[in-house]
Formats: structure tokens, C-alpha cells, sequence
């Protein structure tokens, strides 16, 4: 009975993860990345501040993306199987 709990939690834990890697796919395709503001200090003389903002771009390949669903999928597949 317990083996069966067990075998039950790790395939629901193996769905739940291959799930999570297929949306993740999905939206590292539709969005490309991300742009990231950040406040760095140029002059500090007591009093007196002068502060510079930056934009960064972060961004990933869509290819990562693509491994990412192709990843959840085959472990997906894979969970099938091994539960026949």
C-alpha cells in the first residue's frame, strides 16, 4: 500500500513538473525576455548624489524555449509509460 502511495506522489510530482516545463516553454516563446531599470551611483560627495538609471535587456533564444516544451513533453510521454 505504501509503495503504491509512493509510486502515486512521484508521478503526480513528475506531471506537475513536465506541466510547469511546457508553460514556461510557452511563454519563454511569446516573451523574448525582459527589460530590468537600475539605479547606479555615478558622484557621492556627502550631500550632494548623483545617480545614473540604466536599462538592461535580458533576454533568452527561442530555442530555449522550444527545449523546454520539448523536455516537458517527453517526460510526460515517458510517466505514460511507465505507468502502463
Amino acid at each position: 500500500m505504501v509503495c503504491r502511495l509512493e509510486l502515486f506522489l512521484k508521478r503526480t510530482n513528475m506531471k506537475i513538473f513536465a506541466t510547469i516545463l511546457i508553460v514556461a516553454g510557452i511563454i519563454m516563446i511569446i516573451f523574448r525576455g525582459f527589460n530590468l531599470q537600475t539605479e547606479k551611483k555615478v558622484v557621492d560627495l556627502g550631500p550632494v548624489e548623483i545617480n545614473k538609471k540604466e536599462n538592461r535587456w535580458i533576454g533568452w533564444p527561442v530555442y530555449a524555449g522550444v527545449v523546454a516544451i520539448i523536455g516537458g513533453a517527453i517526460i510526460l510521454v515517458a510517466n505514460k509509460k511507465s505507468a502502463a
